[in-house]
């Protein structure tokens, strides 16, 4: 079975919303990764990339992903395009980035065969509904979080408030030279 990997930035007050600034105009923090980006970081996040053939993604972060990685532009996003790319929308119509199925109904159910299915992980990056939607179906295999040392105050958080604890397990971690943080955590089941 596939492991569905969730990769997040966050701030150290659980804030995921708009690491890249894709939509500066909606957020006043847009962009806050971009101090603590370092070569190190770049390889790490591309060394995730090829750990996996598939991603998961929510219609805003599958838009602003098919904007960044055009293909032919480099090596990421060369990967980026060649990966299968399931996208969550009601909304979306065709699909122009290669390699790209629309989701619309029943998701857990179209997930879980997913996961059934030969290959490497499912990466869901960004795409804060469709990860508390995994959260809240125990489908999340490992969380891998870049924890920047910065305070934003206000913004989405990736947890969603549940009535339920959960418990994870550390599974690795890695500093970057600027200060940032690489934790994965495993669900305790």
């Amino acid at each position: 079975m596939r492991r569905i990997v969730v990769s997040e930035f966050l701030s150290l007050d659980g804030v995921m919303e708009d690491p890249g600034g894709a939509e500066k105009d909606k957020f006043k923090h847009g962009g806050w990764t971009w101090p603590y980006w370092s070569d190190d970081l770049g390889k790490y996040k591309f060394d995730e990339l090829n750990e996996s053939d598939t991603l998961l993604l929510g219609r805003i972060t599958y838009q602003s992903f098919a904007g960044a990685f055009a293909p032919g532009k480099d090596e990421f996003s060369a990967k980026m395009t060649s990966n299968k790319k399931y996208v969550v929308s009601k909304t979306l119509g065709k699909l122009e980035w290669e390699n790209s199925i629309v989701l619309r109904d029943n998701l857990v159910d179209e997930i879980k065969k997913l996961k059934q299915q030969q290959g490497k992980d499912i990466l869901v990056e960004g795409s804060r509904s469709i990860v508390q939607l995994l959260i809240r179906h125990n489908m999340v295999d490992l969380y891998r979080l870049v924890v920047c040392p910065v305070v934003l105050g206000s913004g989405y958080r990736m947890f969603p408030d549940s009535p339920e604890m959960f418990n994870l397990k550390l599974v690795d971690s890695k500093t970057f030279k600027t200060g940032v943080l690489g934790l994965e955590f495993a669900p305790e089941r």
